[in-house]
């Protein structure tokens, strides 16, 4: 079956919705976005099944010197997780992990400032907490993510997203409760190869939705 490219990030949010219809209009859901890219998807998948919509940030901590290697992560409302296999093989001192721990929270605030303003950090213990991306090549913020959001203590956690790598998909499973991904091309090359529009969302435009969304009763949605 021949695939078709999404337009753009609102429809495969659309389109990501309608295979999420088992959770609409739950009071346990909260559809969490993570910035930049899915903020706009879940915008969409957040209207469809009346969910409060937020931000779910992540920031991965490279191994100093070696930063496209992650040995931890930091996330939203101060949860840090760190990989003790990647810190114990390297032999990495406690003093250069809270060094690149400190920067990368200190960015992390910064980006929540902007996104949510004054508003708390979501409740998500003992709620369903879905995770929305815009896809997913390697999984490995959304890896971070899930171990992040367990620290919540949320009833169940699930993955979402419009395009995956098939074994991405697969290996999500073993993490998550649920993992959603609306199509799994094979082969899968590149993310943005399944949006005909797949220019980069900005900051901005991401807190517009989220401030549109927290002004939209659930009952509108």
């Amino acid at each position: 079956m021949m695939l078709r490219r999404f337009r753009d990030r609102r429809e495969a949010g659309q389109l990501l919705a309608s295979r999420l219809a088992a959770y609409a209009h739950r009071p346990d859901v909260l559809v969490l976005a993570l910035p930049r890219g899915g903020v706009p998807v879940a915008a969409e998948v957040a209207r469809a099944l009346g969910a409060p919509l937020d931000v779910f940030i992540v920031r991965k901590l490279g191994v100093p010197g070696h930063e496209e290697l992650a040995m931890g992560a930091v996330a939203t409302g101060g949860v840090r997780v760190l990989n003790a296999q990647v810190v114990r093989a390297l032999g990495i001192p406690d003093a250069a992990i809270e060094a690149v721990a400190v920067k990368e929270q200190q960015e992390l605030e910064r980006r929540e400032r902007l996104y949510r303003g004054d508003r708390p950090p979501p409740d998500v213990r003992g709620r369903t907490g879905i995770l929305v991306d815009d896809g997913l090549a390697t999984g490995a913020s959304m890896h971070a993510a899930i171990q992040a959001l367990r620290q919540w203590q949320p009833a169940r956690s699930v993955v979402a997203v419009p395009v995956a790598a098939p074994e991405t998909c697969e290996e999500l499973r073993a993490v998550a409760d649920e993992v959603v991904c609306a199509i799994r091309p094979e082969p899968f090359y590149a993310v943005g190869l399944w949006y005909a529009d797949f220019s980069q969302t900005t900051d901005e435009e991401g807190r517009d939705l989220l401030e549109s969304a927290a002004r939209e009763p659930a009952t509108a949605r």
